[in-house]
């Protein structure tokens, strides 16, 4: 019988706290409730199937930050649908998404400090960072622009590249810019949900946000496509080469 891991269903329990409280306060429809609900059964799904394949008993602290983090972006993520239908509460939209943003730069730091980096935290990581995203992308695609939503399905089109390109599949060497340009989204699509500025100052924002993540997964299709062989298929030529020579 499989080991019940309590994180993931705290995180879920939060999830579900934190929309009743949205419901009580700003008020939160049935497809925000859905949206919300939702979200939060795929993160307690995922991060336990994720947890079980690592063989991890727990979350590590960087873990639970980021738990933390996705908690809010499902608040963020039921809001913006709900605002389909009613005026969203955008006071409480863009708090939620900052805090979200701000946590960001705290899990790594708790990662490194406490010695507990691992592939899973640094998946989820970025999971929650790409959703945050394309939710803040479909928000602000209605006063700007649909081609906002480009900045959303970005890395969700270099995923499915993947799925259908064996060679996109290879992992990128550590790329500090990468991180730049991704906080940079996050940072101008919550400036543009919270409308400080002008239209056409948004806009020119959003679209120089763009620009910036169009260049960086350019520069990563690129590195793919031109990487040089891996040492192991190296090795393998050469053995290779060494038994012809040796049976002729």
């Amino acid at each position: 019988m499989p080991a019940v891991r309590t994180g993931p269903i705290i995180g879920l329990t939060f999830q579900v706290a934190l929309l009743a409280t949205l419901a009580g306060t700003v008020g939160l429809g049935a497809a925000g409730w859905l949206t919300g609900a939702g979200y939060g059964l795929v993160v307690c799904a995922a991060l336990s199937t994720g947890l079980s394949r690592a063989g991890a008993g727990a979350l590590g602290p960087a873990d639970r930050v980021t738990l933390t983090r996705a908690t809010l972006v499902g608040g963020v993520a039921a809001l913006t649908v709900d605002s389909f239908e009613r005026p969203a509460p955008v006071g409480v939209l863009v708090a939620l998404a900052s805090v979200a943003l701000v946590l960001d730069a705290v899990d790594g730091a708790v990662a490194r400090r406490t010695g507990t980096v691992s592939a899973l935290g640094a998946r989820f990581d970025m999971e929650v960072d790409a959703f945050l995203i394309l939710v803040l992308s479909v928000d602000v695609a209605r006063p700007v622009g649909t081609w906002v939503l480009a900045i959303g399905a970005m890395r969700y089109a270099f995923v499915a590249a993947g799925w259908v390109l064996p060679w996109m599949r290879g992992a990128l060497p550590p790329r500090y810019w990468r991180k730049v340009v991704a906080a940079t989204q996050g940072i101008v699509l919550v400036a543009a949900t919270a409308d400080v500025l002008p239209r056409p100052l948004t806009a020119a924002a959003v679209a120089v946000s763009l620009a910036l993540l169009v260049e960086s997964f350019g520069r990563d299709v690129g590195w793919l496509w031109y990487r040089p062989p891996r040492p192991v298929r190296r090795q393998k030529f050469l053995v290779s080469a060494v038994v012809k020579e040796v049976s002729r």
